[in-house]
């Protein structure tokens, strides 16, 4: 049996909203919503919130949930992967969920799905994308969109709107365009060998972290799924977040 631990990568200095893990959502800070629903997967052996803030740390300790452990990292990682590699890389373990630390209504039942995938010897690594209806976002570089083929293997991952209609009297059909979800799962090994990797020119060209993987001839798997949560980036999207949670 596959030793499979989820890490939540929760950082101070966010540029847009420092300090948003704290950030109180319906009464609760961001990241206690964010644990508390990856507890909830029972297929995962271990919870570990990865910082650099000892506030955040405190507030995780205060929380007290049996299995929820914190990792005090380095504050100088240029992104969450480096981060959670740190917090793992001394531990047993097979494979290693990243779950986003502002993702306060992420869906318990998609990181059990990325579980199991992950569990496969068959993947390196495992992602998500949804379908994107809103032509506006098909249009808007900030929205990634991910092509994969038949059997879920991801190709690519583009700020540009990709597939190209070259015939514009073609309709695209529902389910031509996805939108990338950033949560991502990794067999152990292959993480600690990614981080070491250099930035290759498509990673830097795009500013997408996947495309390093592909340029390493990842085996990535796109789950698909109709779930997308909200990301809190900013403090305007706090409203958002306690809309949606009311609706649940």
């Amino acid at each position: 049996m596959n030793k499979i631990i989820g890490v939540i990568p929760s950082r101070w200095g966010s540029t847009r909203f420092p300090g948003k893990s704290l950030a109180l959502i319906s009464g609760k800070p961001m990241i206690q919503w964010v644990v508390e629903r990856v507890k909830q997967v029972k297929r995962l052996d271990a919870v570990i919130v990865a910082t650099d803030d000892t506030r955040i740390a405190n507030c995780v300790n205060a929380l007290a949930i049996p299995g929820v452990q914190v990792a005090m990292t380095r504050s100088d990682h240029p992104s969450g992967t480096d981060r959670i590699a740190e917090a793992v890389e001394g531990l047993d373990a097979d494979a290693v969920i990243n779950v986003q630390g502002d993702e306060p209504l992420i869906d318990p039942a998609l990181i059990e799905e990325l579980a199991e995938v992950i569990a496969s010897d068959k993947w390196d690594m495992a992602t998500a994308a949804t379908p994107i209806e809103n032509e506006e976002q098909i249009n808007d570089p900030s929205v990634v969109k991910a092509l994969f083929n038949r059997h879920g293997q991801a190709l690519y991952f583009s700020r540009a709107t990709i597939p190209y209609i070259r015939e514009p009297k073609s309709i695209p059909t529902p389910g031509t365009y996805w939108r990338h979800i950033g949560i991502y799962a990794y067999r152990r090994d292959y993480l600690l060998k990614l981080v070491h990797e250099p930035v290759c020119a498509l990673e830097d060209l795009e500013k997408l972290e996947q495309l390093r993987a592909l340029d390493m001839g990842c085996r990535m798997k796109v789950i698909k799924t109709q779930d997308f949560g909200i990301g809190v980036d900013t403090p305007e999207d706090i409203a958002k977040a306690e809309a949606l949670l009311k609706q649940l």
